[in-house]
């Protein structure tokens, strides 16, 4: 951090917003170089630099578990996932496996392509999404593909996810496919009417995701991985081009152009629109904090569906979205990270 410089959030606006810090921390990054993404994945927040500068934090206290840099620079490094505790991420035409603890690469697959979403692995099979509209399956021990599986459309994968029971991967052309794991054998499939816009979210056995048909999805699992229920749709008020964020009451969707909408997840009702929202940086009992292109943090009250009150964000760079707890990661340029916790 700059000598002087002024706070990430000034204790006069924490206190206002009725926040706390819970830990800060500079980030050990070159002066030239900046934050390109947060990824918060299990008990960690990785930070990955424009110079594939990869640093792994303890999401409690902020203490640096491992940096290193996973790549040259101009190399895209993308699609963070979790398999288990360990990171995956794409790194060119490879699917690296790193250690949580030190961030070495424990495995790699090569594809030979580039891919057009995260990889996703089980225990026996990594999935990943090739750019000639393939899924292709390898076996996790040696690396050897035993099948590939393309959808009817043969369109671009948007999204896979995958655990020992099923797999099921969506696409440009609206599709979800369920499949069994180790084989190209199909469950399910259903159909929107326009590309799949960014991962499928799953929460337990529903699934939720967008379309660039302009409605959210939820679909439930039933009798097992071997059919499915459309449980609602939800026709929000523009395009959509990202996944929304599920949280254990509500669902936070992005428009493009209008901001953040909130739906009731059993429901599939609107709750409340923020305008100018970009994304939710978590959910504390039924408060939502949420980041605006005006780089302002708004609070909206989920109950009433009222903005309760907003404050200056103004040097905030990047931030993490959490749908998990009430916790919130903001960085600026200069490195300087903090998490803020609501005080109730």
């Amino acid at each position: 951090a700059e000598s002087g410089s002024p706070p990430l959030v000034s204790p006069e606006l924490l206190k206002h917003a009725n926040l706390k810090t819970v830990w800060a921390n500079e980030l050990p990054i070159k002066k030239t170089e900046s934050i390109n993404r947060l990824y918060l994945l299990g008990n960690r927040i990785y930070v990955i630099s424009n110079q594939n500068y990869v640093l792994s934090l303890s999401r409690d206290t902020g203490k640096i578990v491992f940096a290193k840099t996973v790549a040259p620079a101009g190399l895209l490094v993308s699609g963070m996932t979790l398999y288990g505790n360990q990171p995956l991420y794409v790194n060119g035409s490879s699917v690296v496996q790193a250690d949580a603890d030190s961030g070495a690469e424990s495995k790699t697959v090569n594809l030979g392509q580039g891919m057009t979403c995260p990889a996703a692995r089980n225990s026996s099979h990594f999935y990943l999404a090739g750019v000639d509209n393939r899924l292709h399956v390898l076996r996790a021990e040696d690396r050897v593909q035993t099948f590939e599986v393309s959808a009817d459309s043969e369109a671009t994968i948007t999204s896979v996810l995958a655990d020992d029971n099923f797999v099921i991967f969506a696409t440009a052309a609206g599709e979800v496919i369920s499949l069994v794991p180790n084989r190209p054998n199909r469950l399910w499939q259903f159909n929107a009417s326009d590309a799949i816009a960014g991962p499928v979210v799953r929460d337990y056995m529903s699934l939720f995701f967008a379309s660039k048909d302009t409605n959210v999805y939820r679909l439930d699992m039933v009798a097992g991985p071997e059919r499915r229920r459309l449980v609602w749709k939800y026709q929000a008020p523009g395009v959509l081009e990202e996944a929304p964020r599920v949280t254990q009451t509500v669902v936070y969707q992005h428009v493009r152009s209008k901001g953040v909408v909130a739906i009731d997840k059993q429901a599939g009702s609107f709750l409340w629109s923020a305008p100018g929202g970009l994304d939710l940086l978590a959910e504390s009992r039924r408060k939502a904090y949420v980041m605006t292109e005006a780089g302002t943090l708004v609070v909206m009250d989920n109950a009433t569906g009222k903005k309760l009150y907003d404050v200056n964000f103004a040097r905030v760079l990047k931030y993490a979205a959490n749908a998990v707890d009430d916790k919130i990661y903001i960085t600026d340029k200069h490195g300087r990270m903090a998490c803020l916790q609501p005080v109730e």
